[in-house]
């Protein structure tokens, strides 16, 4: 006893427990055979129905007796599964050709369950009797079931008279392997089957001439021919599956698409409810209403428009996403020498070509074998008609039926099979049997023998044979194709339009990187300063914005962050909104410097960005489109060339003839046309703006229309600000020093914080290191000249040292 127990690691017994079972789910359960296009307990049912005389030209019996028989004699399984996979069989949205009729509730394209088995009743279709024709005539080999039982053997395949696995596809996933075959049209296969017959050497283009593509059984679009090929070549590919649609018009001068035909393999009730999801969400802008107004006569799903809604601009939003269009990955793998392999289209032909040739052959042989058998019989009827009475006599003298074969064999030469024939002809057969008709008899019987022989000796025969059948059958259950095909894939572009509505919000974005939009009604209903933003924070941008607007908003950094306007979080106006390092992420100190909003994306225009490292450049909107990833990161717009340098500010114009007045930390102000600064990518630098001293740097830059009129404000770092003519500057060239703008001290000299132009309607908002926020009037203040230091409006030692200033328009009031 002790010498049967061995001592396995669990690695090993893992290995080869799961080994054998991985073998038995690809080979006895989830993989069809490349033969008859069949899985096992498909083939069970079928041979089980046809035994049980279950066919198409008698009546229907109760799903649940063909399922016990399967059960008990063939598939020892569970009856749900028997059950699930016979109702699949009978699925025409499903099955290009389906195997089995049912009377009753078997499913439907919404995904609803069939009635229980005991209500519905089964037979085999028609073209089933194709897939078991010739089966009793040892056409298959033929295995003991599973209790070894001698009067119930199962066939390993069946003849298969039509190419079953190409015209109904397969799906399954069993351990390792998955296989998705789609179907596939039978008078398509069977031609290029044809074709394969007499041109053994075509290759892939020739069979496609016949078989152009998968043929779906709910019909729809299927898009992209180079996955067709590479499918057929390989075994996998990539398709596209488009509904049928079309769009019509309805009262009141609206429209509505039409759905007759949904990609295969779609469960149409969950498409529906995810296209009226989105309509619920919002996220598709014109939907009124979806409905499901399919009946007997077939598919209509209907999606109402509202009025004035873009219908083809909704259509290619659903198709991109909804199962309204799908992506079919071809994967044909199936059963071949008892290993699961991926196959081509030929390689799969070439199967089925190997495997009729073989049937062909084999019931062949049988009918020669019985075609001999009765010819050796109906000679020696002959023989006895012409020595009846000798014969007869013969058969008197003997003792009993053996003794009177031995005497038949002994006296007159006869075999025993043909003894026996004459020994059980019953006596009244010898009052019309008629030498005639057995010589006809006989002469039909050389001839089919003679045929049989020439199947057998001759391949061309035997092919002619197979020929003739794939005809008859292509005749008689051929249809036309219900797919089509385009050679390209659509490429899906959505406009904005379709799923945003087109709502005026108000958006605001702050220094310190906080973006929100609102409802014009949420803005309205508070004070409009109680705008959520902490007191250390400021405002860039406020304003009344389409949600089809594009937002780009620039930091110190030099970077520019896009958002279309309808994708920034929603929030109340008293609420501070989301930061952009949600998603972009910004520097420890970057601040925002500018925002602007554009229509449209393909405006002809610059922006001009100045550093504080004496650098300006302009790049044009075409060269800063938003890329895929805007969301996470942002898009860069002036390349920083000294650490720590920074970007003072930005301007976007179309307006070339204007100035640029630049001011630099230590009161040199410089004057140039914008003319002389070129155009260059987003990641280039840009060229010198100023020429600065060692310890100096660009405090910032504006642009000017018309600097003869033009007037600037400038603020320090000791709280003086002063109004200044830019004519006391004019104008020179780019890239020098500049002239001072301000009278230089000994002691404790002004160092510009800030520079704007200023006009009688200016206000400014100046925040200092104290978290004050102080509003100037400028107009209120005199011009000075360029050596003027200006006055002093701000307490530094009270209100705190100013460190940024916003510069707002206040509309005048009338008097």
């Amino acid at each position: 006893m002790a010498n049967q127990i061995q001592e396995l690691t669990l690695e090993e017994v893992m290995g080869d427990r799961f080994g054998r079972y991985s073998k038995y789910i690809i080979q006895e359960r989830a993989l069809p055979d490349v033969r008859d296009g069949l899985k096992p307990v498909q083939r069970r049912i079928l041979f089980a129905m046809n035994q049980d005389g279950n066919t198409y030209d008698k009546g229907f019996r109760k799903s649940a007796k063909s399922v016990g028989n399967v059960m008990g004699n063939y598939h020892p399984h569970g009856d749900s599964s028997i059950y699930e996979a016979m109702v699949r069989l009978s699925q025409d949205w499903k099955l290009r050709a389906p195997l089995i009729q049912m009377h009753g509730n078997n499913g439907s394209m919404d995904g609803d369950p069939p009635a229980a088995m005991r209500y519905t009743e089964a037979r085999l279709s028609k073209i089933s009797k194709e897939m078991l024709a010739d089966i009793d005539k040892e056409t298959v080999d033929m295995v003991l079931n599973f209790d070894d039982t001698d009067t119930a053997q199962e066939p390993t395949v069946l003849p298969a008279g039509f190419p079953n696995l190409l015209v109904n596809g397969a799906t399954g996933i069993s351990a390792g392997y998955a296989t998705e075959i789609p179907p596939h049209n039978l008078r398509e296969v069977v031609n290029a089957i044809l074709y394969l017959l007499k041109h053994p050497q075509a290759d892939l283009a020739d069979l496609m001439q016949y078989v152009k593509g998968p043929d779906f059984p709910t019909g729809g679009i299927i898009q992209g021919l180079d996955g067709i090929k590479q499918a057929y070549e390989t075994g996998r590919g990539k398709i596209v599956v488009r509904s049928r649609t079309h769009i019509e018009t309805i009262r009141g001068g609206r429209e509505k698409i039409v759905v007759t035909e949904i990609p295969y393999d779609v469960n149409k009730a969950q498409m529906i409810k995810k296209i009226d999801e989105l309509r619920l969400n919002k996220k598709v802008d014109g939907i009124a209403e979806v409905r499901d107004e399919s009946d007997r006569f077939g598919l209509s799903v209907v999606i109402e428009l509202k009025k004035e809604a873009d219908a083809h601009g909704i259509l290619n939003y659903l198709f991109k996403n909804t199962d309204l269009q799908i992506t079919y990955n071809f994967n044909m793998v199936a059963i071949a020498d008892m290993q699961p392999k991926l196959l081509g289209l030929k390689a799969m032909l070439e199967a089925y070509v190997a495997h009729r040739r073989d049937v062909v052959t084999r019931r062949t042989r049988y009918e020669l074998n019985k075609a001999q058998a009765r010819q050796h019989i109906v000679e020696g009827l002959i023989k006895m008609l012409s020595i009846l009475d000798q014969v007869i006599a013969a058969i008197r003298a003997s003792s009993d039926k053996g003794d009177a074969k031995r005497n038949l064999v002994k006296q007159f030469d006869f075999s025993e099979a043909q003894a026996e024939a004459i020994v059980s002809l019953q006596l009244y057969r010898l009052t019309n049997t008629d030498i005639t008709a057995l010589q006809d008899e006989a002469a039909q019987l050389a001839k089919a023998i003679a045929e049989y022989q020439d199947i057998l000796a001759q391949p061309a025969s035997r092919d002619r044979v197979i020929e003739k059948e794939l005809k008859r059958i292509a005749k008689e259950y051929g249809d036309d194709r219900r797919s089509s095909i385009q050679a390209e894939i659509e490429t899906l572009e959505v406009a904005t339009t379709v799923t945003v509505a087109d709502e005026t919000v108000m958006v605001q974005v702050s220094r310190d990187g906080y973006v929100k939009r609102s409802s014009l009604r949420s803005y309205q209903a508070v004070d409009p300063e109680d705008n959520g933003l902490k007191p250390n924070d400021l405002a860039i941008f406020t304003g009344e914005l389409s949600t089809l607007q594009h937002l780009y908003i620039v930091t110190n950094a030099g970077n520019i962050i896009y958002r279309p306007v309808y994708e920034i979080s929603d929030a109340r106006w008293k609420d501070t909104g989301e930061h952009l390092s949600q998603t972009v992420g910004l520097g420890t100190d970057e601040k925002v410097l500018a925002v602007f909003a554009f229509d449209q994306l393909d405006l002809a225009g610059t922006f001009v960005l100045g550093s504080s490292d004496g650098y300006i450049k302009q790049t044009a909107l075409s060269d800063l489109q938003p890329q895929r990833t805007y969301k996470r990161k942002p898009m860069m717009a002036m390349k920083l060339k000294t650490p720590g340098a920074v970007v003072t500010n930005a301007y976007f114009t179309t307006d070339q003839a204007q100035d640029v007045f630049v001011v630099s930390r230590h009161a040199y102000g410089l004057d140039f046309p914008l003319a002389e600064v070129s155009t260059v990518g987003a990641r280039a630098t840009g060229v010198k703006s100023m020429d600065l001293k060692p310890e100096d740097e660009v405090v910032n830059f504006i642009l000017v229309k018309q600097p003869e009129k033009a007037v600037v404000g400038i603020l320090t770092q000791r709280g003086a600000f002063k109004r200044m003519a830019l004519s006391e500057v004019g104008q020179m060239s780019r890239a020098r020093r500049g002239l001072l703008v301000l009278r230089e001290l000994k002691r404790d000299p002004h160092r510009i914080v800030a520079m704007m132009q200023v006009d009688d309607n200016t206000r400014l908002d100046v925040l200092t290191d104290a978290d004050k926020v102080i509003t100037l009037t400028p107009v209120n203040h005199p011009t000075g000249d360029r050596y003027s230091n200006g006055s002093f409006v701000i307490d530094t030692d009270v209100q705190g040292k100013p460190v940024f200033v916003r510069t707002r328009e206040e509309t005048p009031v009338e008097p």
